[in-house]
């Protein structure tokens, strides 16, 4: 599978990843200009953007830049020269693993942007639907009465707009799935009286709105949806309400106990497992050295 499909892929699915290719390559390292990987959450890397030393350093930074949500210029080299542009977003590893040469990789970060759900088949949540896609936001119409909890575990807003049904039952649902934006378009009257049906507790209520939307004095179907996307924006930006993505399984650090070197581990790293006691190394070199001096040959 191409990269760029492989990583269409994962945008579908919504599946976070960093996109590394290398700008620069300085011999005799194995990687070349042009050269490109995917990484994921759990340190897989598909594709190649250098050996397996370089591929330590490549994948630490990598999940930095998942968590960040920030791309990175970063340069990999193999001693202290740290002649580098001082830029935002550009960072120097030294990694004395390489046998030699230095490596410039662009990573960019692909996280999967907010999700929002849209229960009814109004006028306003058609405009909903359409605005929330014109800002970025992916957009999943209802989330069905068979749908459990965990099916909304990646969900960032969920918005009744359906002007009747089962409401009370789609907003107990959304809260109890740990949606941090709960959204229900009503008067104030009406979505008092639901909100008193579900006993809810304090820190529910706080997350939930209705009536919906900045006070903006919306009024046609368009504006209504104008002043709950913004709602939404602010309350991403400026209120801490989370984007959650489905996370798989994610890598973990390990130190190379033959030089020191903090290992970031994944499917394909060096690894021995003595005495019950598992190993990982920043190459093939340590874990080799490791086993002679364990084992004495």
């Amino acid at each position: 599978m191409k990269m760029t499909e492989r990583a269409q892929q994962l945008v579908r699915t919504r599946t976070p990843f960093v996109h590394a290719t290398v700008v620069r390559a300085q011999q005799p390292t194995s990687a070349h200009a042009g050269d490109e990987a995917i990484l994921l959450q759990d340190g897989t890397i598909e594709g190649f953007v250098g050996g397996q030393c370089a591929q330590n350093s490549v994948r630490k930074a990598a999940l930095g830049a998942l968590q960040s949500n920030e791309s990175v210029l970063l340069r990999v080299l193999p001693d202290g020269d740290l002649q580098f542009p001082e830029a935002p977003g550009a960072a120097v590893v030294v990694n004395p693993c390489l046998s030699g040469g230095a490596l410039e990789i662009f990573l960019e970060p692909q996280v999967p942007a907010p999700l929002v759900r849209i229960c009814g088949a109004t006028p306003i949540a058609d405009a909903l639907a359409e605005l929330c896609a014109l800002v970025g936001f992916d957009v999943q119409r209802g989330i069905g009465g068979s749908d459990s909890p965990d099916s909304l575990t990646d969900t960032t807003a969920v918005v009744i707009a359906s002007h009747g049904g089962p409401e009370a039952e789609t907003i107990r649902a959304a809260l109890d799935s740990g949606v941090g934006y709960v959204g229900l378009v009503a008067s104030k009257i009406r979505g008092a009286s639901i909100l008193d049906e579900l006993g809810l507790t304090e820190a529910e209520q706080m997350r939930v709105r209705t009536p919906v939307g900045l006070p903006i004095g919306a009024k046609t179907s368009a504006e209504i949806a104008v002043s709950i996307v913004a709602e939404v924006i602010q309350a991403i930006r400026k209120g801490g309400l989370a984007v959650p993505v489905r996370l798989s399984s994610v890598a973990f650090e390990a130190l190379d106990p033959v030089c020191g070197m903090t290992v970031v581990v994944g499917p394909d790293t060096p690894h021995l497992t003595i005495d019950d006691i598992d190993y990982w190394f920043c190459g093939s070199g340590c874990r080799t050295s490791f086993a002679e001096a364990k084992t004495g040959s």
